[in-house]
């Protein structure tokens, strides 16, 4: 018992020592965003990177999630005549929940793992060391340009993502299981409000923040050569998945 205890202990202090140099690095990043040098090309760069190059396996995986969304809800709604209300689920589902949460998944195993093994690659490299030896803040550097890059793409993403779920509802409710077209549209302008979309771009502007501080941190803080950065990477993509759920719900419960 006493050692489960002192493990408990141990593990817990760890935890608010990472969290505490996780807070450290972001207040870092932000208080770079106000000095210079601005390096706008690192930004756009990063900007093709986390968004653009994730646009299609975000869109790709928002259709067959509003596809098979639509294809549940229909058997359910059927029990009880609602069928016309498969529209307005699916498009509330993915505008509140689903867009944000399946774009903050999916780019935290593209892009964040990759944002993390780059950075962990610099740092058992020495490259890190190299920027600061050549009077570059790596803060300013590396991380900012990421982090902000993140806030701002994610929402983004996430209107590609709502967009591309509901069509994929509208396919197969619609085209496959022969619902009303008008009434599939009419039911969503009449239950979706523009707070719903509002709210989810939020949810998504924190998740973008969530998985490029963490990928950056696991990486920025790397030890132990190629097979550290491969720990690390893990770590990274583990944890951005696991706050990016642990904050939906604090979300949620704030804004609905």
């Amino acid at each position: 018992m006493k050692n489960f205890f002192g493990w408990l202990g141990h593990n817990f202090l760890m935890f608010l020592q990472e969290l505490g140099r996780m807070m450290l690095l972001f207040v870092q990043a932000f208080l770079w965003l106000f000095r210079p040098p601005f390096r706008v090309r690192l930004f756009f760069k990063q900007m093709e990177f986390i968004g653009v190059n994730s646009l299609f396996v975000v869109g790709l995986t928002s259709l067959f999630t509003g596809m098979v969304l639509a294809l549940q809800t229909y058997h359910a709604f059927r029990m009880f005549g609602a069928e016309t209300l498969v529209g307005a689920t699916v498009a509330l589902s993915m505008t509140r929940e689903l867009g944000p949460v399946i774009t903050g998944l999916m780019v935290a195993g593209r892009a964040g793992s990759a944002i993390c093994a780059e950075i962990g690659t610099m740092r058992v490299t020495e490259q890190i060391d190299a920027l600061t030896v050549m009077a570059i803040n790596p803060v300013q550097y590396l991380v900012m340009p990421r982090v902000l890059a993140g806030f701002i793409m994610l929402p983004l993403l996430t209107i590609i993502s709502d967009v591309l779920g509901i069509f994929g509802g509208y396919l197969v409710g619609v085209q496959i299981l022969d619902i009303h077209g008008g009434m599939f549209m009419n039911r969503i302008y009449e239950y979706v409000e523009l707070a719903d979309v509002y709210n989810g771009l939020v949810k998504a502007s924190v998740f973008g923040g969530i998985l490029t501080l963490v990928s950056c941190y696991h990486g920025f803080y790397t030890s132990g050569g190629a097979e550290g950065v491969g720990r690390a990477t893990t770590q990274a993509v583990v944890m951005s998945c696991v706050l990016i759920l642990v904050s939906d719900y604090f979300l949620t419960a704030l804004m609905f």
